[in-house]
């Protein structure tokens, strides 16, 4: 799961260092289609369960030097974590507008009427596999290519009489 919102988050960027910056503050409109957009492409997938991460983590850091606390950490953490649940939704929300902000209205709307047809459908589903087809590839590519520039080394070395 973590590769697929790597591959999305990457995918975004692309999208994102392409598109002419907008106004810092996109209408409602533009952010609610900006929602609809990452929905499509799964990019929820980047933040859903951030905050419990987060929380989890944190009960987890201090029950290494709270042993006998356990307990009440463990209430504690489900505490704060129905407390600040809400902070998805913010994350979604800003995610959204951070999008909108990159777009205009227009073309929010045409990407989601890219995503809706069947081509984005295609490419919702395949850019994925394209980005880990991509980065099977390149790992593959730098061992082949480590090896033939480890073999010039050797060989230059070898001309300079230094067997390395």
């Amino acid at each position: 799961m973590k590769t697929f919102a790597a591959a999305i988050a990457l995918i975004c960027a692309v999208h994102l260092s392409a598109a002419k910056a907008q106004p810092a503050n996109p209408s409602p409109a533009a952010i609610a289609t900006a929602k609809e957009i990452l929905t499509l492409k799964q990019a929820t997938g980047i933040y859903t369960g951030a905050v419990a991460n987060v929380i989890q983590n944190m009960k987890n850091t201090l029950l290494q030097s709270n042993l006998n606390y356990q307990r009440d950490l463990n209430e504690v953490a489900t505490q704060i974590a129905g407390e600040m649940k809400p902070r998805e939704a913010q994350i979604a929300n800003d995610v959204a507008r951070i999008y909108a902000q990159n777009f205009t209205e227009a073309e929010l709307r045409d990407l989601l009427t890219f995503y809706k047809s069947p081509l984005g459908q295609k490419s919702l589903t395949m850019d994925p596999k394209a980005v880990n087809d991509t980065m099977s590839y390149m790992d593959q590519w730098a061992v082949r290519f480590s090896e033939e520039v480890n073999g010039r080394f050797r060989a230059e070395m070898r001309k300079r009489g230094k067997e390395i």
